[in-house]
C-alpha cells in the first residue's frame, strides 16, 4: 500500500480537471454511478445540487470523454458576461423576456459550433444548406476566429444588426432566401428574433450520429460588482431559455440518432429563486439532484463511501475489494455519541459526522490529514489522534466557515458577514442552547447593531428570520426527543428533498450548532463572564 505522503487526493475545485495533465486521474477515480447515466437521459435539463456536491465533476468527465454515445462541453457564466447582460438591458432596454431570448441565441450559437466540431462528420454537416450557410455567417462574422465562450457569443447579440444581415446574406447565396432583408440598430428584438430564427430552421436541418450536451456552469457564484437584483435576472432569463429550447425546440428535430440538448448546473436554493413554473415537477421529471445522505449504519453501501474508497483503492498496485484500502488507512471505529452504537462504527462515521455529506467535504479533510502528517514521510496509516488534533480540526473548521463566507457573499456584502460573525460572540460558547436563549442573543446583536450604527441585514429582519437562515445554511440543527428518549438531529442538509427544497426549522426547541463549524466560531466551551 502506499504511504500517505503519495496518496493523490485530487482537487477540492472540479474545474481544474478540465487541464489535460489531470484528465487521466478523473478517469482513473471517477465512478460511473447511476447520477452519469442519469445525465444521459434525453429528458434531463438541470443539474441541481450543493456546493462541492460534484456538479462540476460530472459536467467535466462527460466533457473529457465519449460516454453512452454522448458528447459534451462545458461553458462558464463570469463576470464579464454579468457586465455585458446589464449594459445591453441600459442601452436597449430590456425585460427579463428579453434576456431569454439573448440567451437562446447565445446558447444555439455555442451548441452549432459544439455540433460541427465535435461530431466528427464536418463535410457531411457542410452538405446540410441551411447549416452550411448558418456556419459561413458565423465565420464572416468572427473572421473564422470564434472562441467557443459566452462572452464570444454575446457579441453576436450585441451587434444584431450586423449579425442578421450576415445570416441573411449567406442564406441568399445558398438559396435558402430569395432577396436579401435589410435590419435596423433600433430593432433590436426584431433582429434576435430573426436570428433566433435561422439557428432553430438550421438545427432542425442537420442529422447527428452522437448527442450533444452543452452544459452551463459558474451561475453558483455571483461577482462582488454585479447587484443581486441584476445577477438574478440574468440568470432568470438563462433558466427560462434552458427550458424553453429543451423542452419547446430540440425534442421537434426528428431523424438521425443524435439530439441536442443544454444542462444548467445550479444549487438548490438559486433553483428556487428563479421562479420556473412547476418547480417540484420539474426536479423530478428534468433534473439530476445529486444527493449523498446515508445513515451511518448502512454508510458502507453508500455512494458517498464508494466514492472515497474507489479513490484510494486504485492508487494501489493491486485490484481491492471494496472497503480494504479505507479501513488500511483508517484502522479505527467512530466512537458513540449520545449513546448511540451502531452496527458498523468504522472510522468513516466520524468523517460523516463532520461533513454535510458531501465529495468535496470529505476530501478536504484527506488533504488536511495529508498535510498535517508531512512531518512523518513514512507514515503509512491515520490514527484517531490525527483526527481530534486540535489544529486538523481547527483548519478544517476554518474551511467549512470559508464556505459558509461564500454563501453569504452570494447574496450580502462582507459587512453583513461580520455582523453575522459576531452573533456568536453573544452564544457565550454555547453550542447548544434553546430558543430563549437563542432570542437573548438575538436581541443583544441587534443592541450591538444599533451602537455601531450598522444597517441590519434582511437576514436579520425577526429573530426567527435568522433562525431560518442558519438553519438554511445547515450551521445550526434543532433537536427533538424521540419516543426512547435519545436526540432525533434535523439538519437542513438531510431533511432536503425532491418535495421539500426549502425546509423549515422548528421555534421553541433546543438546537445546536455544526461540529465541524464550532472550533472556526469559538463556541463548545463555556466562556467565563466579563466583569
Amino acid at each position: 500500500m502506499k504511504l500517505i505522503k503519495d496518496l493523490e487526493l485530487g482537487f477540492a475545485d472540479a474545474e481544474n480537471y478540465k487541464r489535460r495533465e489531470n484528465k487521466d486521474f478523473l478517469n482513473k477515480v471517477f465512478i460511473k454511478n447511476t447520477h452519469l447515466d442519469e445525465l444521459c437521459d434525453s429528458h434531463i435539463y438541470f443539474l441541481i445540487g450543493e456546493k462541492g456536491t460534484g456538479k462540476t465533476a460530472y459536467s467535466i468527465f462527460l466533457t473529457n470523454n465519449n460516454y453512452k454515445n454522448t458528447v459534451s462541453s462545458i461553458r462558464y457564466v463570469r463576470e464579464t458576461e454579468y457586465q455585458k447582460f446589464i449594459s445591453l438591458k441600459r442601452e436597449k432596454h430590456l425585460s427579463v423576456s428579453d434576456y431569454s431570448s439573448i440567451w437562446k441565441v447565445i446558447l444555439y450559437l455555442l451548441i452549432s459550433k459544439q455540433v460541427f466540431e465535435r461530431e466528427g462528420t464536418i463535410s457531411k454537416l457542410l452538405n446540410y444548406s441551411k447549416f452550411n450557410a448558418l456556419n459561413s455567417a458565423i465565420d464572416e462574422y468572427y473572421l473564422q476566429a470564434f472562441s467557443p465562450e459566452i462572452i464570444q457569443a454575446l457579441s453576436f447579440v450585441q451587434e444584431s444588426k450586423l449579425a442578421a444581415e450576415l445570416l441573411s446574406k449567406h442564406a441568399k447565396l445558398k438559396g435558402e432566401e430569395k432577396e436579401a432583408l435589410t435590419f435596423s440598430e433600433s430593432r433590436f428584438q426584431i433582429n434576435l428574433f430573426y436570428i433566433q430564427r435561422h439557428f432553430e430552421s438550421a438545427l432542425s436541418q442537420i442529422r447527428l450520429k452522437q448527442n450533444n450536451i452543452l452544459f452551463i456552469d459558474g451561475i453558483d457564484i455571483r461577482p462582488s460588482s454585479i447587484p443581486y437584483e441584476e445577477y438574478l435576472e440574468c440568470i432568470k432569463g438563462l433558466a427560462n431559455a434552458v427550458w424553453e429550447i429543451n423542452n419547446d425546440f430540440f425534442p421537434s428535430v426528428k431523424g438521425g440518432q443524435g439530439r441536442m440538448r443544454v444542462v444548467l448546473l445550479i444549487r438548490p436554493d438559486i433553483f428556487e429563486s428563479i421562479g420556473l413554473q412547476n418547480q417540484n415537477t420539474k426536479i423530478r421529471d428534468n433534473a439530476v439532484f445529486l444527493d449523498w445522505r446515508t445513515e451511518y449504519d448502512v454508510h458502507r453501501e453508500s455512494q458517498l463511501f464508494e466514492v472515497v474508497d474507489h479513490m484510494l483503492a486504485v492508487q494501489q498496485q493491486s485490484t481491492l475489494p471494496k472497503g480494504v484500502a479505507w479501513d488500511y488507512y483508517f484502522p479505527w471505529d467512530s466512537p458513540s455519541f449520545f449513546e448511540q452504537s451502531h452496527s458498523t462504527p468504522t472510522s468513516f462515521i466520524y468523517f460523516l459526522r463532520w461533513s454535510y455529506y458531501r465529495p468535496r467535504d470529505i476530501v478536504t479533510m484527506l488533504k488536511l490529514l495529508q498535510e498535517n502528517a508531512s512531518a512523518l514521510p513514512d507514515k503509512e496509516r491515520f490514527t484517531i489522534d490525527d483526527f481530534e488534533n486540535t489544529h486538523f480540526q481547527r483548519e478544517y473548521s476554518n474551511y467549512l466557515l470559508g464556505e459558509v463566507k461564500d454563501h453569504l457573499s452570494f447574496y450580502y456584502g462582507s459587512d453583513h458577514y461580520d455582523i453575522f460573525l459576531k452573533f456568536f460572540e453573544f452564544l457565550s460558547g454555547k453550542n447548544k442552547f434553546n430558543y430563549n436563549f437563542y432570542t437573548s442573543a438575538y436581541d443583544k446583536l441587534m443592541l450591538h447593531i444599533t451602537s455601531i450604527s450598522a444597517s441590519q441585514p434582511k437576514f436579520m429582519a425577526t429573530a426567527n428570520d435568522f433562525l431560518q437562515f442558519l438553519f438554511d445554511l445547515n450551521i445550526i440543527c434543532y433537536t427533538e426527543q424521540a419516543e426512547d428518549h435519545k436526540p432525533f438531529f434535523q439538519w437542513c442538509f438531510r431533511i432536503r428533498s425532491y418535495a421539500n427544497i426549502s425546509p423549515k426549522v422548528k421555534t421553541n426547541v433546543e438546537y445546536q450548532i455544526f461540529y465541524g463549524l464550532a472550533k472556526a466560531l469559538n463556541v463548545g466551551k463555556k466562556l467565563k463572564p466579563k466583569r
